[in-house]
């Protein structure tokens, strides 16, 4: 890292900056992900940075990181110029980041995790011995405590967030930059996380809220920066503006912030579950009992607190997990009991959209044509005897990639260079293209932005009206409001209740979700 004179103050005397961008540039082949990107962010502030998946935002922050060096521009940390390489410049630099996929070792400690390349030399123990007190002062000071000696991959998601934060503050971090934070996270570890960062920053830390959720926006930050195509098109202090004309901004158009569908017209049922029963691998029991149907021509909500039984509900419904008691009907046979995996259901109509698309969604070391297959390669028209068919694989990805705003319009480039956003979508695209009669999706919109959510909502409702029939499972509850046209609420492995979409309220909703049974209205 090398450091320069630092600049002047501010006028008036103020201190600059925290940190400071200058005409960021940078590309990646025939992308140009980041086009002269200038940024201020004030110290002792939360400042939001704003935009669609594959604006640029992430690329930014990588940059300030030291995950990609930019081909021209500058950065500035309070009033020095510095140069970023590495992580470890950046880290010097005082700035700490939180990825939106953990960096941490899941079988360590979370103390092991904290002082993991720098443990303090030859004497291991003392190394650790300060480590553990400081991290503990840490917890006291922002609300961050950990149990220290927990094996890291069994705490839940939110604990784990609050390590890779601890990990920042322990290396001196006076810049925390968060990507994404609340993709992993229930709407409470949201408001949790919240509170968090509104301490660090009255104790004097700078925080870059990196995401696309508007109400997140809104609700924490001093100032937002909107980003789109790799350029800045606009920034405001927070007060200073609403959900509405920010999502213009990013879009670039006026933009719906509300699922727009005609009422139901259902018809028979498509899929029929009664008493159905899934345990886990430890044989703990976490679907109980489970009875509903899903009708053509509607769209059935899931709502609950993520780990009351959706998880496991939607594996062993599209073949991932066999239920260890009751039937699953499909046009009137039981597919419960027999073999039927996820491939076969494909092949009788069933479509899943799974809620991790990274570890179960696509591959990630295969191009976006070969996961827009997945799972439908043997159909004739995607292969004949044994061999793929690559003309028609790749047309059929540019023609979903065209149908559904895929960006970059690229079949053959990796998948995981894609931004989430349009990972997802090659998901949706590929199992909606399928015409399945029975559409199962887990969390169609996590980790996507307000173009996208309300591209993909669009699509869920045009496939209902179509007389299919579309299970939603979201832990987004205006999402499940908004969509569907009866929701059920899981608690604790149970339905615990029912109420007609135009009905619902996150009070009513809420009281349900903590096990409250039956109309809590009444």
């Amino acid at each position: 890292m090398e450091p320069e004179s630092p600049a002047p103050e501010a006028p008036g005397g103020s201190p600059g900056p925290a940190l400071e961008l200058r005409a960021i540039d940078k590309r990646f082949g025939a992308v140009h992900a980041n086009r002269a990107v200038s940024l201020s962010v004030a110290r002792g502030s939360i400042h939001g940075l704003i935009g669609e998946n594959g604006a640029g935002k992430s690329t930014l922050m990588n940059i300030v990181y030291g995950f990609h060096t930019a081909d021209s521009g500058e950065i500035r940390v309070n009033g020095r110029r510095v140069v970023i390489g590495r992580p470890r410049d950046s880290i010097e630099a005082g700035i700490g980041m939180v990825h939106q996929h953990f960096m941490l070792v899941e079988r360590f400690t979370v103390l092991e995790n904290v002082v993991l390349g720098a443990e303090g030399g030859r004497l291991l123990g003392k190394g650790l011995g300060e480590a553990r007190a400081g991290l503990e002062r840490l917890g006291r000071d922002y609300g961050l405590d950990v149990p220290l000696d927990a094996e890291t991959g069994h705490l839940p998601v939110g604990m784990q967030q609050r390590v890779e934060i601890l990990k920042a503050l322990h290396h001196r971090a006076d810049i925390l930059i968060l990507d994404e934070p609340t993709s992993v996270l229930t709407p409470p570890e949201a408001d949790q996380l919240f509170r968090m960062l509104a301490l660090l920053r009255d104790q004097g830390k700078t925080v870059i809220l990196v995401t696309h959720k508007l109400r997140e926006i809104m609700a924490i930050t001093d100032r937002v920066t909107v980003m789109r195509q790799g350029a800045v098109v606009h920034e405001t202090a927070t007060r200073d503006t609403t959900p509405r004309a920010l999502a213009e901004q990013i879009v670039g158009r006026a933009v719906l912030l509300r699922v727009e569908k005609k009422p139901a017209r259902p018809g028979p049922a498509l899929l029929e579950v009664r008493n159905l029963e899934v345990r886990d691998r430890f044989g703990v029991p976490r679907v109980k009992g489970a009875t509903f149907s899903l009708r053509a021509g509607e769209i059935v909500g899931i709502a609950g607190v993520s780990g009351n039984g959706q998880s496991e509900l939607l594996e062993a419904l599209s073949g991932i997990r066999r239920p260890s008691g009751g039937a699953i009907l499909l046009g009137g046979r039981d597919i419960a009991g027999e073999n039927v995996g996820p491939r076969d259901r494909r092949g009788l109509g069933i479509a899943h959209v799974p809620e991790d698309r990274l570890r179960m969604g696509v591959v990630g070391s295969f191009s976006a044509e070969d996961n827009s297959i997945l799972g439908y390669e043997g159909r004739p028209e995607f292969s004949g005897g044994g061999i793929l068919r690559r003309g028609a694989i790749r047309s059929g990805c540019e023609r979903k990639m065209a149908a559904y705003d895929i960006r970059p319009p690229a079949p053959r480039l990796r998948i995981t260079a894609f931004s989430g956003g349009n990972q997802q979508k090659v998901v949706m695209a590929r199992e909606i293209d399928s015409k399945p009669s029975v559409l199962i999706v887990g969390q169609p919109t996590r980790g996507v932005d307000i173009g996208a959510i309300e591209f993909i909502h669009r699509r869920i409702v045009e496939l209902r009206d179509a007389g299919k029939a579309v299970l939603v499972v979201s832990v987004e509850l205006d999402e499940i409001m908004g969509l569907s046209d009866r929701i059920l609420v899981m608690a604790g492995g149970e339905f615990v209740g029912e109420v007609s979409g135009e009905e619902a309220n996150e009070r009513t909703l809420g009281l349900m979700m903590a096990g409250v049974r039956g109309d809590p209205r009444k």
